[in-house]
């Protein structure tokens, strides 16, 4: 296991998975104080983790500027590659389109479905944006590095 700040962000696997069209998967708590995760696309720019959000979405009445949240983004098929990231959140709210959003958008639908699909959202909408600065990333590839549970075995 890879573990550390966000240096490893810079490791081919998590390169790999941040440009991948994988949704994360963002954990944070609910106004009860119970767990939950949501899939969620998601922009990297470099420094922050930017996932978009429409008008109405219940993570917006929980998710607030400082809190602090996990996400992954991880592979399907074996060996599985896992990116896993804590940080704090900034929420903020913005008229139109969170350029992030579009760029996710394009992302994952490809450029024509990806500029159509945000071509038909209305131009006066509000959006939600939660940027997440990485502060602890963790990086697995089921090759060389593992869970720390999983490498015990090879001592015990």
């Amino acid at each position: 296991m890879a573990k550390g700040g966000p240096e490893l962000l810079q490791d081919p696997v998590a390169q790999e998975l941040l440009a991948s069209r994988i949704p994360a998967r963002l954990a944070y708590v609910w106004t009860d104080g119970t767990p939950r995760v949501v899939s969620i696309w998601f922009h990297w720019d470099g420094t922050d983790l930017v996932m978009g959000t429409l008008p109405g979405a219940p993570k917006l009445k929980a998710l607030h500027t400082g809190d602090r949240v996990a996400i992954t983004i991880d592979t399907n098929d074996p060996p599985h590659h896992v990116l896993s990231i804590r940080g704090t959140a900034e929420v903020t709210e913005t008229e139109g389109v969170v350029p992030e959003y579009a760029q996710a958008a394009v992302r994952y639908l490809g450029k024509e479905q990806g500029e159509a699909y945000v071509g038909s959202l209305p131009p006066a909408i509000r959006m939600g944006r939660i940027a997440v600065r990485p502060d602890q990333v963790v990086v697995l590839d089921f090759e060389t590095r593992f869970p720390t549970a999983v490498s015990s075995l090879g001592s015990a």
